[in-house]
């Protein structure tokens, strides 16, 4: 096999397996939860807990930049299916104005926000390095598909819009307007994804490492639990929506 055929390869894989790869941080996060608890009898409690919050408004600027996203883009544009990549159109406004990966973006953010909650700054390295070799492994691919589908137009694009960092100034108003309804068909699965990981690190640190009492810990956590809950809440909602009616279905819209 050429070199360039196994690069496509791997790079097919990689966008096949693209939302189970994250996972591979858990095979390091044992001694993450540890180094956590000291960072925080080091720190305190208040400026710990801040500090999440901190990181939670991290991870839903994340999300925002999805739903925003998502909001404004027209059916046949490239989505989130992982078997093969498709595109009808070439998408260049809204989001897609400022930066050629919004959703990658704001995954990123969202995954940022609840790797940083921990306060182990090695593990944040770790996570930034690891998503930055994998992301433009599947960003290569994608755009090798892009430039064979879209050419010239394609190219143009590129040579003015960035990769991954946005550049406001870039901004062109979307064709269509926002549709809320498609935002919640197609964003509730990563709203309830990110409080239920700050959920999940918050119980592991607390309860596993650090022993507390359950009862003491629903009292003092409150924030995390009541977010999970609004999350099941909304996640159940438009669970039923999506698969029972066609309330959230808009003509024209991916």
């Amino acid at each position: 096999m050429r070199l360039n055929d196994r690069l496509v390869y791997h790079g097919q894989f990689l966008f096949r397996w693209r939302s189970y790869l994250p996972l591979a941080l858990l095979l390091i996060a044992a001694p993450v939860f540890a180094e956590s608890a000291r960072m925080e009898a080091w720190v305190g409690d208040e400026a710990f807990s801040a500090w999440v919050y901190f990181c939670i408004l991290v991870s839903f600027s994340g999300q925002l930049v999805r739903c925003i996203t998502v909001g404004y883009v027209p059916v046949g544009t490239s989505g989130r299916g992982t078997k093969e990549q498709r595109a009808e159109c070439l998408n260049t406004t809204g989001m897609y104005s400022i930066v050629r990966n919004p959703p990658y973006l704001g995954n990123f953010l969202a995954m940022l926000g609840i790797v940083m909650s921990l306060m182990v700054w090695w593990f944040v390295l770790a996570f930034v390095l690891m998503y930055w070799l994998y992301i433009e492994w599947i960003i290569w691919v994608e755009e090798d598909f892009l430039a064979k589908r879209f050419g010239a137009a394609y190219d143009k694009w590129c040579a003015v819009t960035p990769a991954f960092i946005p550049n406001i100034s870039l901004w062109k108003a979307a064709d269509l307007s926002f549709s809320f309804k498609t935002v919640v068909r197609r964003e509730y699965h990563g709203l309830l994804a990110i409080v239920s990981a700050f959920l999940c690190a918050k119980s592991i640190l607390d309860l596993g490492v650090k022993g507390q009492d359950l009862q003491q810990w629903v009292l003092t956590d409150r924030i995390e639990i009541y977010l999970f809950a609004a999350g099941c809440i909304l996640y159940l909602v438009a669970l039923v929506l999506t698969k029972r009616t066609r309330l959230l279905t808009v003509s024209g819209r991916s």
